[in-house]
């Protein structure tokens, strides 16, 4: 039985990130970076699939469980019938191979204690050779090696299913170091064990951490979530290219049995706009520098290449594959590696990219000269494609459709492009993007308005609702006392479900209109706060502040948010945890308080 999506906490070294349970257990690793093959995939399957647990012999859940403030280091306790114990884990930030510790202390009595670890390399599939090493053992297979390695004395046997188990007991004021390496299997001997003792590591990594999340400029009545937010969206960033990835997970479901299952560990440029003003906002320019600089050599080339998704190094080709042997979270089917939104066609990208260069350049950022060719570029090719349908944002996958939100995101390209030529001088091609911009204002307000529902649509023609309209004045398209926006943001109750908002709605027979995928999602963390958003532009503050701490409610108990929320179970769905959730809350932070909420 897997552990619901909610008990788990993140451990990152900004290079990879693992996912531990409340049980102790790593269920999800990646070595050596975000993107690679997991050699722990309980998650996704059984204990068959690889992990590594840590805990009291015959116990469950830990007692309680937290982060030390404002850092990714993380205590979790257990009070047995012989005494207490703290498991600390956390990922020192790379400068080497990647590691993660685990210090086991005894706080009163004695505790029997087990360490279990069963890697299965190559995403859950492969079985490694295990051998002991001197103080070490190592498990070989492919291109992978775990080492493993622990400071004290321990029973250590191995089991036929290379499985190594390390039994011992830790007495009140006993501290024990287990220590696991990923490093590149033809290296021939054991990589070095941490250079410092265990509390100068743990020491160091809380430092950087705290150090970290002192540069937070929010100081509202928030802080505590804006701070586990931030934290997080550093977390999900791969360190060597600025790169911030949608999730460390693959395939958790957003309706469990279900087949809507998609590998997030890629950067996506929907998030691209809102991730540098989250960052930019919060005090941390050199991280939003980093993104922007990723981005620009990422979307290099071909305007008509232009990608909804790329690798955290910024690579194109990201073939989604299926993998039949691991049986899925809870059953959940397909679990898929890569992901296909690569070949997708998607016009709102193209506002996207030009909405991040247009606020780093308000913002201060140096843009390179050549830059202003892109945007020409950009902009050559999006003046003769953006009648054309799309996919959207939600990168359906049934047919192309005239998505509202894409036209708007297409104007966005235009005002962008426009404003960032009065910034720089340059106006050789203000006269079509002017043409451009006022042309696909109007067609939306007529195509894409429903005077019946006094609301904006999801596509032209159809009368679907869809939560993407709640963005329209924050891009500026109309303002927030337009009555149209007004209009809009009454008629996306009708999304409600117990409070959160739905993307879009179903059909009544559990399969969504708009792309035909069977099941019913859950509904969507960012789209509930969008509707505070929103709600707080057009002057309702009260039901703002309700429906944005509604969300807060919902974070796990360590402050993580999915992908999505299930109010019917009351449970966390999709991908965990999401990027786009956590950038979105700190958005909504802001936004609140600067209107007074």
């Amino acid at each position: 039985m897997n552990a619901r999506i909610e008990d788990y906490a993140l451990i990152s070294d900004l290079e990879t990130a693992a996912m531990l349970g409340r049980d102790g257990s790593i269920d999800w690793l990646c070595l050596p970076r975000f993107d690679s093959p997991a050699c722990f995939a309980a998650l996704l399957g059984t204990g068959d699939n690889g992990f590594w647990r840590v805990s009291p012999i015959g116990a469950g859940p830990c007692t309680r469980r937290a982060y030390r403030q404002d850092t990714l280091v993380m205590d979790s306790a257990w009070e047995c019938p012989g005494g207490t114990v703290r498991i600390t884990d956390f990922m020192p930030p790379r400068a080497g191979l990647p590691c993660i510790v685990r210090l086991v202390e005894g706080l009163s009595g004695a505790v029997a204690m087990r360490s279990e670890l069963r890697p299965r390399f190559n995403q859950g599939r492969v079985t490694p050779w295990v051998r002991a090493d001197g103080h070490c053992t190592v498990a070989v297979a492919g291109p992978d090696a775990l080492w493993t390695s622990a400071d004290g004395p321990m029973e250590i046997r191995g089991t036929g299913d290379s499985t190594t188990v390390l039994d011992f007991t830790v007495s009140a004021g006993q501290r024990l170091t287990l220590q696991l390496v990923w490093a590149p299997s033809h290296l021939p001997d054991p990589p070095e064990p941490l250079s410092v003792p265990a509390e100068t590591a743990l020491k160091a990594t809380s430092d950087f951490w705290r150090r970290w999340t002192a540069r937070c400029r929010y100081q509202g009545p928030w802080r505590e979530a804006v701070t586990r937010s931030l934290i997080t969206l550093k977390a999900l960033t791969y360190a060597p290219t600025g790169g911030i990835v949608a999730a460390p997970t693959t395939s958790l479901p957003e309706c469990v049995g279900g087949e809507r299952n998609w590998d997030y560990r890629f950067c996506w440029l929907r998030d691209s706009t809102l991730t540098l003003s989250c960052l930019l906002r919060s005090g941390y320019r050199d991280e939003a520098t980093a993104w922007l600089d990723w981005l620009v050599r990422a979307v290099a080339g071909d305007p008509a290449g232009l990608q909804a998704v790329y690798g955290v190094g910024g690579q194109r080709r990201l073939p989604e594959a299926e993998a039949p042997w691991l049986p899925g979270y809870e059953g959940s089917r397909p679990v898929r590696f890569g992901n296909a939104a690569v070949d997708q066609f998607q016009l709102d990208v193209y506002g996207e990219v030009l909405d991040t260069l247009y606020l780093s350049l308000r913002a201060g950022i140096p843009l390179e000269a050549h830059l202003w060719n892109l945007v020409k570029s950009l902009m050559s090719h999006l003046r003769e494609h953006w009648h054309e349908p799309d996919q959207g944002l939600w990168e359906v996958r049934g047919d192309r459709r005239q998505f509202v939100h894409s036209k708007v995101m297409s104007w966005v390209a235009a005002d962008r492009a426009l404003r960032m030529g009065e910034l720089l001088g340059r106006n050789e091609c203000a006269d079509e993007w002017r043409a451009m911009r006022d042309a696909v204002h109007q067609e939306v307000c007529r195509e894409g308005w429903d005077a019946g529902q006094g609301s904006f649509v999801q596509s032209y023609g159809s009368p679907a609702l869809d939560a993407s309209a709640l963005l329209i004045p924050r891009v500026g398209f109309l303002p927030a006392d337009d009555a149209r926006v007004r209009g809009t943001v009454r008629a996306m109750r009708a999304l409600a479900h117990h409070g959160f908002m739905r993307r879009y709605a179903n059909d009544g027979r559990g399969r969504h209109s708009v792309d035909g995928m069977r099941g019913s999602d859950g509904t969507f963390v960012a789209c509930s706060l969008w509707y505070a958003d929103a709600l707080a532009a057009t002057g309702d503050l009260r039901q703002a502040r309700e429906t944005f701490e509604r969300v807060l409610g919902v974070r796990n108990d360590v402050g993580l948010l999915a992908e999505q929320w299930d109010p019917d179970s009351g449970r966390q769905l999709g991908n965990v945890p999401q990027a786009f959730s956590h950038i979105a809350l700190v958005e909504t932070a802001f936004a609140l308080q600067e209107a007074g909420a």
